[in-house]
C-alpha cells in the first residue's frame, strides 16, 4: 500500500505532536494530560505493529522499508528505515510505555509537573533512534530522550533521587561529547555520516587513514557502551535506576537496550566481515567487556538487599550478556541474544514496577500524594483506602489486616520475574538463555564454518550464563524469604487496580512467550540473518530514489517521445 512508507514517521511524528499539546493543557488539566497520553502510546504501539508486520510482508529485499522525509537523495537528506531489528525495538518500546504510563497514573504522575509532556518526548527520542538511518540523527534523537530522562529522573524529588540523577546528568552528557567527537572523526575520514554510505566506503578508506577511522569508532563505541552499561562505565546506572520512581525506571529498562541495538546496527553494519581491513573491529572488546561486566553485576546481585538495587544490577547482566553476544558475529547467537532481549526488558520492567509495591508491603503504608503532587505526612490508621481497591467495609476501616489476593499477587508476580530473570523453567526466560547456550555450544560465524571448534570465549560466557543465573537465584531466593516468608506479620499494603494491570500484562507476555518461542525465534533468526548480510540494508537504503517533484515530472514526460 502507498501510504505505508508514511507511516514509518509516525512513531516520531505522534508523540512530538502529543507532548507540544499537553504543554498548551497546563499542569491544572492533569486527568485530560494523561488520557491524551494513554490514547497516543496506544496509538504509537498498534503503529510498531503494523509496521512489524510490514517488515515481513514487503517486496522491498530484506523486508526493509525506507522513507525520506525531506524528499533528499540518499545520502544528502535525513532517512528513517525500519527493518525487523527496529521493528522489534520499537514495538517493545510501545509496550513498555504503555504499561509504564498506567502504573503512573495510578499516582506517580502527580509527583511532579510535566510528567506526561516528558514522557512523550522521551518515546519520541526512542522511536527515532530505532528509526534513524544517520549518525547525526541518532545523536540528536539520543540526546532528545536524555533530555527527557533528566527530567523524569528527578521526578518526584528526594534527597536520593537529585544526587543519583546530576550524577546521570553529568555522566550523559560527557558521554554526548565522545559522541560528537567519534562521528567528526567518522566523518572526517569517510565524507560522510549515513550508515548505509559508511558501509560502502570503510572498506575504501587508505591504510593512512585507517588509524583515523579506528579512533573514531573507538571514541563513538565508549559513547555507546556507557549507556548501555559496560563496566567500568557503569557506575552510575545503578544509583540512578534504584533511586528513580517506579514508572521512570520501567521505561528505563529500554534505554540501556538502545546502546545495545546501536552497537548491534552499526557494528554489524560498518564493521562486518565485508569491510576489509576493518573487519570486526572491537569484537574482543565486545566479548570480555561484556563478560566482565556479567562478573562484576552477578557478585554485586549477591550483596543486594533492595529489590530495586537488584533489579538495576540485573539490567546489568542482561546487558552484559548482549554485549558478548553480539561480538561473536554468529548469526544463531544473535537470535538468541534478541530473543533473551525482548524477555528479560519485559521481565526487568515488570519487576521495577513491582519493587515499589513490595517495598510498599513491607512498611504497610500507601504515601498518598495529593492533586498537586506534594507527599503528605503519614496517614493515619483510620484513613480509608484509596479508590479504586476492592475491599470490604471491614477492611476499609482496619489498616493492616492481611488482605489475600495482594500478597499472593505480589508473592505469584515476584516469583514469575525471578523465575524470568534467573533463566529457570518454564518461563520464556530459560528459552532464551538454552538459545544461547545452544548457540555457544554449536559455534558458526566470524567466517567460520559450522564444525568450527568451541573457541575459550565461547566456554567462558558459557560457564557465565550457568554462574549468573546461579547468583540471581541466590540473591531472590535470599529477598523472597525476606519479604514473603518472615515470622513477623506485616499488614497487608493498598494496591490500586492501575497498579496491577500493567505488571500482570507485562507478566502475561512474558508467558505468552514460552508458549509462541517458536514463532518469535523465527522472526529473531531472520534479523540476525539480515544483520549478517548488510548488503541488504545497503542496497535498500542506498536504492530509493526521491519523489520527483511535479515540475520535474512534466519535464521529464516532454523529454520522452
Amino acid at each position: 500500500m502507498s501510504w505505508m512508507p508514511h507511516l514509518i514517521a509516525a512513531p516520531i511524528l505522534l508523540p512530538l505532536l502529543t507532548a507540544a499539546l499537553m504543554m498548551m493543557l497546563g499542569e491544572k488539566r492533569r486527568p485530560l494530560k494523561a488520557r491524551i497520553n494513554l490514547f497516543s502510546s496506544l496509538l504509537g504501539l498498534g503503529i510498531s505493529i503494523l509496521l512489524l508486520q510490514w517488515t515481513q510482508q514487503t517486496d522491498v529485499p530484506g523486508s526493509i522499508g525506507v522513507y525520506l522525509p525531506g524528499n533528499w537523495q540518499v545520502p544528502f537528506g535525513i532517512v528513517l528505515v525500519v527493518d525487523r531489528l527496529s521493528a522489534l525495538m520499537l514495538v517493545l518500546t510501545g509496550i513498555i510505555g504503555v504499561c509504564a504510563l498506567l502504573f503512573a497514573m495510578a499516582r506517580w504522575d502527580g509527583a511532579g509537573s510535566s510528567f506526561h509532556a516528558l514522557f512523550q518526548i522521551q518515546l519520541m527520542g526512542l522511536y527515532g533512534a530505532f528509526l534513524t538511518a544517520d549518525l547525526f540523527n541518532l545523536f540528536v534523537f539520543f540526546e532528545v530522550l536524555l533530555a527527557a530522562s533528566y527530567g523524569l529522573i528527578l521526578h518526584g524529588s528526594g534527597r536520593a533521587r537529585v544526587s543519583s540523577g546530576l550524577h546521570y546528568i553529568s555522566i550523559n552528557l560527557l558521554a554526548s561529547s565522545l559522541f560528537l567527537i567519534g562521528a567528526a572523526l567518522i566523518y572526517g575520514v569517510t565524507g560522510t555520516l549515513n550508515m548505509a554510505d559508511l558501509a560502502l566506503k570503510i572498506p575504501l578508506v587508505p591504510e593512512a587513514d585507517r588509524g583515523l577511522l579506528h579512533a573514531g569508532a573507538a571514541i563513538l563505541a565508549v559513547a555507546f557502551l556507557a549507556k548501555a552499561g559496560m563496566w567500568p562505565l557503569n557506575f552510575w546506572l545503578v544509583p540512578a535506576y534504584s533511586a528513580a520512581s517506579a514508572p521512570v525506571a520501567a521505561m528505563f529498562a529500554i534505554m540501556t537496550k538502545v546502546g545495545v541495538y546501536t552497537l548491534l546496527r552499526l557494528w554489524t553494519l560498518l564493521f562486518s566481515g565485508q569491510a576489509g581491513a576493518s573487519a570486526y573491529f572491537g569484537g574482543d572488546w565486545l566479548i570480555y567487556g561484556g563478560m566482565a561486566t556479567i562478573v562484576c553485576a552477578a557478585l554485586a546481585i549477591l550483596a543486594a538487599q533492595r529489590l530495586e538495587r537488584m533489579a538495576s544490577l540485573s539490567i546489568l547482566v542482561s546487558a552484559g550478556i548482549l554485549l558478548s553476544a553480539v561480538g561473536f558475529a554468529q548469526p544463531s547467537l544473535t537470535a538468541g541474544a534478541l530473543f533473551y532481549l525482548v524477555s528479560s526488558t519485559l521481565a526487568l520492567s515488570a519487576l521495577f514496577l513491582l519493587a515499589e509495591l513490595i517495598e510498599r508491603s513491607r512498611t504497610a503504608i500507601e504515601v498518598p500524594l495529593d492533586y498537586e503532587g506534594e507527599i503528605l505526612p503519614r496517614p493515619p490508621k483510620s484513613l480509608q483506602p484509596l479508590k479504586g481497591t476492592n475491599l470490604d467495609d471491614e477492611q476499609k476501616t482496619v489498616v493492616g489486616q492481611v488482605i489475600p489476593w495482594t500478597m499472593a499477587f505480589l508473592g505469584l508476580s515476584f516469583i514469575a520475574c525471578a523465575l524470568l530473570i534467573i533463566g529457570m523453567p518454564p518461563l520464556s526466560g530459560f528459552i532464551g538463555k538454552l538459545s544461547l547456550l545452544s548457540a555457544l555450544i554449536n559455534p558458526a560465524g566470524l567466517g567460520n564454518a559450522a564444525d568450527q571448534p568451541i573457541s575459550n570465549a565461547a566456554w567462558s560466557l558459557l560457564a557465565l550464563l550457568i554462574l549468573s543465573g546461579l547468583a540471581s537465584l541466590i540473591a531472590f531466593s535470599r529477598l523472597g524469604i525476606q519479604r514473603f516468608w518472615t515470622s513477623e506479620e506485616r499488614p497487608s499494603p493498598l494496591l490500586r487496580r492501575l497498579e496491577c494491570v500493567p505488571i500482570f500484562a507485562l507478566l502475561g507476555l512474558s508467558i505468552l512467550l514460552t508458549f509462541k518461542a517458536e514463532p518469535l525465534l523465527r522472526y529473531t533468526q531472520a534479523a540476525a540473518d539480515t544483520l549478517n548480510d548488510p548488503q541488504q540494508y545497503v542496497m535498500a537504503v542506498l536504492g530509493t530514489r526521491a519523489v520527483p517533484s511535479p515540475e520535474a515530472r512534466a519535464a521529464l514526460l516532454e523529454v520522452q517521445p
